[in-house]
């Protein structure tokens, strides 16, 4: 089993997202929610929840967030693929582990209109605030969410693997250009 830093496997990061970038994205994930007519995600959900992968400024913003995940976990890295998603109401998130690029991943807390929906690592209950962000071993740590009963919940999921690891290869998530779907 690896580890995040020294001694542990996740950890919550604080001020991952400025003020600003929070005010940013949140009117981002907004407008995109309210215009989105194909991208829902029933699968790891049991709602129809939007969600993007490939999209430009969520990859932006993991490519700009790898020297902080690279101080964060004491590895250097390599960026993977960055997904984001609006929960709404009766979301939940199955039970699961990911697959190989995401090694090393951030889910943070961009926005939300509802109670408090703590993520679930290795069975620990985790509550983030806007702009936080935990970090984790997402090929190694269980990692879930029980039923949301806010309105919605803005998050992106940032993903990365060791540079001089096993999944190296994951690199770009085997894509040509940021900014793209797999297709």
């Amino acid at each position: 089993m690896g580890i995040i830093g020294k001694d542990y496997k996740y950890k919550i990061i604080e001020n991952f997202l400025t003020k600003e970038e929070i005010e940013l994205f949140k009117n981002y994930c907004e407008i995109k929610h309210r215009l989105n007519n194909k991208n829902f995600d029933t699968e790891q959900s049991n709602t129809m929840d939007t969600c993007f992968y490939g999209d430009p400024i969520m990859d932006s913003l993991l490519l700009s967030k790898q020297k902080i995940m690279e101080k964060e976990s004491g590895k250097k890295l390599l960026p993977t693929y960055a997904f984001w998603r609006t929960y709404t109401k009766y979301a939940i998130l199955k039970k699961h582990t990911d697959r190989p690029s995401c090694e090393i991943s951030a889910t943070v807390f961009i926005d939300s209109e509802g109670p408090e929906w703590p993520i679930f690592i290795e069975g620990k209950e985790l509550i983030l605030k806007p702009g936080q962000a935990v970090i984790y071993l997402g090929c190694e740590l269980e990692h879930w969410r029980e039923e949301f009963l806010g309105d919605y919940q803005f998050q992106t999921f940032l993903h990365y693997v060791d540079k001089d690891g096993s999944n190296k290869e994951w690199y770009m998530d085997k894509k040509i250009y940021w900014g793209m779907n797999k297709n």
